[in-house]
């Protein structure tokens, strides 16, 4: 399971990246246009999946921030929101490098709005990885809808048909 979470991650991290380059390119207005989604728009969509992200980063590592990690002001900038959401997903692919099959049995102590529950590591990171999908799914329906060509997200994991920027993440998975 471990090397499976290592190519989640990246494969999480080169998805990010490749899907803030199409939203970076959009004008002002088609990224404030509401369109449907659970968010509305798409930067209250990417800003989500960043705290959402901060947030169980955060109750793997045992960071303590737990629900504190919502108390943020969201990221008007795409550029901007684009480079925090690479630093979080490179502490995450860090992360998953680290792992050994203990630590995923391991509970963590994770914070709900209702009070402290624990959830088993290698479950949360399964969930964190299905989260970002849900959503990134959600932003390439939104691409669509403002006229733009979405970005191939699915091309990481077979080798017929990789795109070549997924090439750099599968390179230095090998080398680390």
């Amino acid at each position: 399971m471990q090397q499976h979470l290592r190519q989640m991650a990246r494969n999480n991290a080169w998805a990010n990246e490749t899907l803030f380059g199409a939203v970076c390119a959009l004008s002002d207005t088609a990224l404030r246009t509401q369109r449907p989604s659970f968010f509305g728009t798409l930067p209250r969509l990417l800003n989500h999946i960043y705290a959402v992200d901060l947030y169980y980063l955060d109750a793997a590592q045992q960071g303590g921030r737990g629900r504190s990690v919502f108390e943020r002001t969201d990221v008007a900038d795409m550029v901007e929101l684009a480079g925090l959401q690479a630093m979080q997903d490179r502490a995450l692919i860090d992360f998953c490098d680290g792992l050994t099959a203990q630590m995923l049995a391991t509970h963590v102590p994770t914070e709900r709005p209702d009070g402290m529950t624990s959830e088993a590591l290698g479950r949360l990171l399964l969930h964190v990885f299905q989260h970002q999908v849900h959503h990134r799914g959600q932003a390439h329906g939104m691409l669509s809808q403002a006229g733009v060509n979405p970005p191939q997200l699915d091309d990481f994991f077979l080798e017929y048909g990789r795109v070549p920027s997924a090439e750099r993440y599968w390179e230095e998975m090998h080398d680390a």
